[in-house]
């Protein structure tokens, strides 16, 4: 049976069109391979290191007063003092040379908080950054969304949001360009692998559902459960889909993280919890060698067969999860490496509703494996067929998946 799929490629790691954290990098046969990061938002208070080199000091407040007076008397443009001002924090988190680590202005921070907990606006599209183009990447297209039916797709590379290159710049600053009111368009010029020349799509702004789990039954008593992004609702869904399998007769589960760039990490493990043995989730490092450790009861322990589907695209809490059944052994990985994506970061609001997330532990899956530049080998490697899904929808990469699930249900 051939079996059709519209995740629009399950293929890097994290951010709605609209906020939240990605990565990727530029891969080649299966339109594109990727990532995107992991959200492990938290609010936090941490004082600087002992010893630690100030750059707050008079010669900086000094010369930063000598280019402000430059720019007033010289440049060409009116420069807004606010713009100034967001420029030098965000400047200054930019200079650790982490893609993961950002400032957020105290409109930026509601806007993420707003889209973690399923309100959003924006063209729906998730996206990271190609580390060797260092151009946005989309990861997944969400199914219905202005972005699907522009055409957009999975491994698309933003050159261009209406007419400023998107090349080198930071992720939430490029997204900021997508965003925009309600009903209003954005020209996105992009670079596909295989096309000779770049493709022109005029996207609609629209408020967006954050659905990030879908399922349905296949054949056999087969459950299909995707996660699309581990988000705040992403729980409830998780949940709410599971028990949905449940009660229409579910003998086994496929689980699809393809395209899933990650997400807060107490949502993995929240979900995790519904699945996974007693013992470790996942355990934390930080740069002084303290160890925080995230553990299951194993009160709800999954009583079926389960196949996690994976891709280069499926990162940091994906891999949180997919690390852990692979550890346990309590499930089969099957599709291709994941991206490798091995490091947390943690969301500190300042006192004028600012924030900056800073990248602030490692983390280790139940064995002691790091993933970070390495990810996650599938126990069935098989590489995306793009072409028959392209023709006609068929997913091969889930028709294996079917067919190793079945194998383990008799």
């Amino acid at each position: 049976m051939s079996h059709k799929r519209s995740f629009a490629g399950g293929l890097i790691a994290g951010i709605v069109l609209t906020l939240f954290l990605g990565c990727g990098y530029f891969a080649g046969t299966q339109l594109y391979r990727a990532f995107q990061a992991q959200k492990g938002a938290v609010s936090a208070s941490g004082d600087s290191q002992d010893g630690a080199v100030s750059v707050a000091n008079p010669a900086t407040m000094q010369k930063m007063g000598v280019l402000e007076e430059m720019i007033g008397e010289y440049y060409l443009e009116d420069a807004g003092e606010s713009e100034l001002e967001q420029g030098v924090y965000k400047g200054m988190i930019e200079a650790l040379g982490d893609p993961y680590s950002t400032y957020y202005s105290q409109e930026e921070l509601e806007d993420l908080q707003n889209k973690t907990q399923g309100i959003y606006y924006g063209i729906g599209a998730r996206v990271g950054i190609d580390a060797d183009t260092q151009l946005p990447r989309i990861a997944s297209v969400i199914e219905g969304t202005p972005a699907q039916e522009a055409g957009l797709m999975s491994g698309d590379l933003l050159y261009k949001v209406d007419d400023t290159l998107v090349q080198g710049m930071d992720l939430n600053s490029a997204v900021a360009l997508v965003k925009g009111d309600e009903g209003t368009t954005v020209h996105l010029t992009v670079i596909r692998e295989g096309e000779t020349d770049y493709l022109e799509f005029d996207v609609e702004r629209r408020k967006l559902e954050n659905e990030t789990v879908t399922y349905e039954m296949l054949e056999d008593g087969a459950g299909y459960i995707q996660i699309q992004e581990f988000d705040d609702v992403t729980v409830d869904q998780f949940e709410e889909a599971l028990e949905a399998c449940r009660q229409e007769g579910m003998r086994g589960l496929i689980l699809d993280l393809r395209g899933n760039p990650g997400g807060n990490l107490t949502t993995v493990c929240e979900i995790a919890r519904m699945m996974l043995p007693e013992g470790l989730i996942v355990y934390t490092e930080d740069k002084n060698g303290q160890r925080e450790e995230y553990t299951c009861d194993g009160k709800s322990q999954l009583d079926v067969p389960l196949v996690v589907l994976v891709d280069a695209n499926s990162a940091s809490a994906s891999e949180i999860l997919a690390g852990a059944v692979k550890d346990y052994g309590i499930g089969t990985l099957v599709g291709t490496t994941t991206f490798g994506k091995g490091i947390v970061q943690r969301i500190m609001k300042l006192s004028d509703g600012s924030a900056v997330k800073l990248t602030v532990s490692k983390y280790y899956t139940p064995k002691g494996n790091n993933i970070h530049e390495i990810g996650i080998s599938p126990d069935v490697e098989v590489p995306f067929e793009a072409e028959p899904y392209l023709e006609d929808g068929t997913d091969n990469q889930l028709e294996r998946a079917l067919e190793v699930l079945k194998e383990k249900m008799e």
